[in-house]
């Protein structure tokens, strides 16, 4: 086994071994050289951060999207199939996708950290890709309503699994290349690209829905949610060249650890702030998904007549009104901090939630007050948890264990906004109505106690500066491995003696 030692800027402490033309490197010492080629760039490299930005926002918009297209569509097949679209299928078919979501969260959120950012979105791009295709051709053997749903809840599933995806490989390969480009700024424009995205995504779904309806007219149903989900088609494939051309970020390059992962250590090093990220996304998500997808129902019930489309304009409205809480939370996040934002949106589900619950006979009479408030509560979620828990979570845990994390953490998400989902009905139906938004505000008061306590706060911290703390822990705790990616990895040591490397054995090992 060949060996040789060079000097790393000429400190005798700081010595580099070669092990099979791998360099081998205290733990210190790479923790050191990663932290100060964080922030320098080639050109290539500065304009693929940028791409990695856009590439983000745009795939995102697919999920919002995705994520919003079943509000109009179970009001259309509840009208198309009033018998065979039970609320049971209707849970079903909106599940499907949260089910996909949950796998695709946990599963890519490993493979951003095993195979790399890049890999992970070209995935995830198929996927929904594939999901939707599936979606939009839907058929039930010889017209069969029952078939139909049962495709839709297969194809649905598919589309959860990349729309899910997407959540662990977008948001951190955005937050790592905005931290390399502007720190301060950071959190501002993470959820610009995140957030944002994802609630408009969800008013263009309305707003879609609108314009095609116009188009074809109540008597073609059929060809309006068909049309739909096609156009959900489009939205992934825009980014997909982008995303074959980019490159991981620097931290993930310098930082990333694709063998013998220290998961034990990592869980004992940031068991706290998953609590607080898990917590906090579950209670979040439990609130804000199924009132989501079934906004358009619980809007069509306080209508007279039901009438389709001025459902859909008023959903539009109430979209409208959610998505000022984006903007006043990005402009918040770094004077107020993420926790402090992320409890005052919180807060707007208590305030809100009581309100239209205790309020809830004589509110819904004035449908114009009802959807305001409606729109309100919506907004407080988008201002707090909905633009802080991504940016919290991206920038809470190391890079070579943040996107495995991040998934973690939208997967206990998504499973609230399944449970949330599925209990939304009975919920109505036992306790009646109003208890949908008490229910809320107990949510807002529990994720008030669980950010307090548990959540940390990144506001202003370089990325680099964990990453290079959980370097030195790892080294601490002894672990030894190899770190970075093939072209800029190097065998990481708790110490390295002068001299020495270690047995062949031990080298092969590590």
């Amino acid at each position: 086994m060949s060996r040789s030692i060079e000097s790393v800027q000429g400190n005798d402490q700081e010595k580099r071994y070669r092990v099979d033309d791998k360099p081998v490197v205290a733990a210190n010492v790479h923790a050191a050289v990663l932290k100060q080629e964080a922030h320098q760039f080639n050109n290539k490299e500065r304009l693929s951060a940028y791409f990695t930005i856009a590439a983000a926002a745009f795939g995102l918009v697919s999920d919002g999207y995705q994520n919003n297209l079943m509000t109009m569509a179970n009001v259309v097949f509840k009208k198309l199939y009033p018998q065979a679209y039970t609320a049971d299928v209707s849970t079903r078919v909106s599940n499907a996708l949260l089910v996909g979501a949950i796998l695709g969260q946990l599963f890519v959120g490993l493979i951003c950290d095993r195979l790399g950012r890049k890999t992970a979105l070209v995935a995830t791009t198929l996927l929904i890709v594939i999901g939707a295709i599936l979606g939009t051709a839907a058929h039930g053997a010889n017209g069969s309503p029952s078939g139909l749903f049962w495709f839709l809840t297969f194809s649905r599933g598919i589309t959860g699994v990349g729309v899910g995806g997407e959540y662990p490989a977008s948001s951190t390969s955005a937050s790592e290349a905005a931290n390399e480009k502007m720190i301060s700024k950071r959190g501002p424009v993470f959820i610009m690209v995140t957030n944002f995205v994802l609630v408009f995504g969800g008013l263009l779904a309305v707003a879609i829905f609108l314009i095609v309806l116009s188009a074809a007219g109540d008597n073609h149903l059929q060809t309006v949610w068909r049309v739909c989900f096609g156009i959900g088609i489009i939205l992934p494939v825009t980014v997909f060249y982008f995303r074959l051309r980019m490159l991981s970020s620097k931290l993930y390059r310098r930082g990333a650890i694709k063998h013998r992962v220290p998961y034990w250590l990592t869980i004992r090093r940031y068991w706290k702030s998953l609590i607080g990220t898990c917590g906090a996304w579950f209670l979040y998500d439990f609130v804000t998904f199924p009132n989501g997808v079934f906004s358009g129902t619980i809007i069509s019930s306080v209508i007279p007549d039901g009438d389709i489309k001025r459902t859909a304009e008023w959903q539009l409205l109430l979209a409208t009104i959610a998505l000022p809480g984006v903007f006043i939370g990005a402009a918040l996040c770094n004077p107020f901090g993420r926790r402090n934002t992320m409890m005052l949106g919180f807060s707007g589900y208590l305030i809100f939630g009581l309100i239209i619950g205790l309020a809830y006979d004589k509110i819904i009479k004035i449908t114009p007050l009802f959807v305001i408030f409606y729109g309100l509560m919506q907004s407080s979620g988008n201002l707090g948890p909905g633009d802080m828990l991504g940016l919290v979570s991206a920038e809470s845990f190391a890079t070579p264990v943040r996107g495995s994390l991040y998934g973690l953490s939208a997967a206990l998400g998504k499973t609230g906004a399944a449970v949330g989902t599925q209990a939304f009905t009975p919920i109505q139906i036992n306790l009646g109505k109003r208890w949908t938004f008490i229910i809320a505000a107990i949510c807002g008061v529990t994720g008030i106690l669980i950010t307090y306590f548990f959540v940390p706060d990144m506001t202003g911290i370089d990325l680099a500066d964990e990453d290079t703390k959980f370097l030195q822990y790892l080294a601490e705790n002894g672990w030894e491995g190899h770190v970075g990616e093939d072209d800029g990895g190097a065998l990481v040591k708790a110490s390295v003696e002068d001299g020495t490397v270690g047995s062949e054995e031990e080298d092969e090992k590590a």
